[in-house]
């Protein structure tokens, strides 16, 4: 199998209010790096047969918060294949987010845009393609 740039895996998952770290319910930036991970590791599954070993985060960026109550899209895609290395590229968009008032506590609403909260990129290794063979 030969491997080319270009591949995009992509998870949604709700935050649950138990991940609430902060007031206003926001969660922490972990949160974000959490589900990146996640997504890199099915990546590397699909890529190589193998859960691979985050090496390195960069360019993290926080730019916008991640509440409790969101409906969150991550998407990683494989921009770079080295012999053993992967260089990947991470979003975290809110696609939906929670409304609760006193009177509706479980309102929640589609955004008409995506919120780009968090990007970031990255390099994971994989074993050898003989360990696998």
């Amino acid at each position: 199998m030969t491997l080319q740039p270009g591949l995009v895996v992509t998870h949604r998952r709700y935050v649950p209010y138990s991940h609430a770290h902060y007031a206003g319910n926001l969660v922490d930036g972990a949160y974000s790096l959490g589900l990146f991970g996640d997504v890199a590791t099915e990546m590397c599954i699909r890529t190589d047969g193998d859960e691979g070993l985050f090496a390195s985060y960069s360019e993290v960026q926080f730019r916008e918060a991640v509440r409790a109550g969101d409906v969150v899209e991550v998407t990683c895609e494989l921009v770079r294949v080295g012999t053993r290395s992967r260089g990947m590229v991470f979003t975290l968009k809110v696609l939906a987010r929670g409304a609760a008032t006193s009177e509706d506590p479980g309102a929640a609403h589609l955004l008409e845009e995506p919120i780009v909260a968090t990007t970031a990129a990255g390099t994971v290794v994989v074993p050898s393609r003989s360990t696998h063979q």
